[in-house]
């Protein structure tokens, strides 16, 4: 169609389409407008979509990210804690160490006191059976070692008459006086055998068990080898429950000392005084 053509003719070709080529036009503008908005809004509606799901991912992403930054500080306390209880372990392992050393060093400081204190009961019996120099003296004070030192409950002391053949109580604690008396040499009696043989007997179990007939200990007291005398402990007292070291010590030196401190002073007791009891020493020497 030129430029020049006029309208008119124009108007008169367009009219000459047939309306349903029109129609179908209008139809086909309609149905592709139509189209473009839905394909428009489903493009805006996938936009949307995409959108929602991005801000999703993004929210995921942070909330992963703060996980694994909780992740690394719990990794973090875990380490701290387990580095922590190692420490503690150490310190404990440390102060058991200590506390074993310090009740090993009570202990010994417990059992050196002890062993002062027996050697200064030790020394104290032997001086004083020593040092003096009366019988009775010597007697009372093998009573007190029986009784204090010891821890007889119930003893007897007996020495040997000049015979050999009878020991006669001297000193008792704990007894009727019906229930002590001489003793023959060599009877079957635990302090006759003991007279005899000059060999202690301890009872070292079942010490509250102990009887008359069964004794605690007898020890006898010997001088230049021979028994001059017995000490009998029959029972305990019930707060000792067995013999200690320090008694065994207490058994020897009632055994070796006791019978020396009584011949001694039973000698002195028969002069005017020391120098009188040396009266003829020279001539012996």
């Amino acid at each position: 169609m030129s430029e020049g053509e006029p309208k008119a003719e124009r108007d008169r070709r367009a009219s000459d389409v047939p309306m349903d080529l029109v129609k179908e036009r209008e139809a086909f503008v309609r149905s592709f407008l139509r189209k473009g908005v839905e394909y428009t809004e489903a493009l805006l509606e996938e936009s949307r979509e995409l959108r929602s799901e991005i801000a999703d991912l993004r929210a995921e992403n942070a909330r992963l990210r703060a996980q694994i930054a909780s992740d690394d500080a719990i990794k973090d306390l875990l380490k701290t804690i387990e580095r922590l209880e190692k420490e503690r372990g150490n310190l404990l392992e440390r102060s058991e160490q200590l506390e074993q050393t310090e009740q090993e060093r009570r202990d010994r400081q417990a059992a050196v006191e002890q062993e002062i204190n027996d050697l200064a009961n030790l020394y104290v019996a032997n001086f004083q059976l020593h040092a003096s120099f009366s019988p009775r003296r010597v007697i009372r004070h093998l009573s007190d070692m029986a009784g204090q030192l010891v821890g007889a409950a119930q003893y007897v002391v007996y020495l040997v008459d000049a015979e050999g053949k009878r020991a006669y109580p001297v000193a008792s604690d704990g007894l009727d006086e019906a229930e002590v008396q001489p003793v023959e040499v060599g009877d079957a009696s635990p302090v006759g055998e003991a007279c005899l043989t000059g060999i202690a007997r301890v009872r070292e179990a079942d010490l509250e068990k102990a009887t008359r007939e069964d004794p605690a200990a007898v020890i006898p007291v010997m001088a230049d080898g021979k028994a001059v005398g017995v000490v009998e402990v029959i029972t305990l007292l019930e707060q000792k429950e067995g013999w200690a070291n320090v008694d065994h010590e207490l058994f020897q030196l009632l055994g070796s000392q006791a019978g020396v401190a009584l011949i001694a002073a039973n000698l002195y007791d028969a002069e005017a005084g020391p120098l009188a009891a040396l009266r003829g020493i020279e001539e012996k020497l």
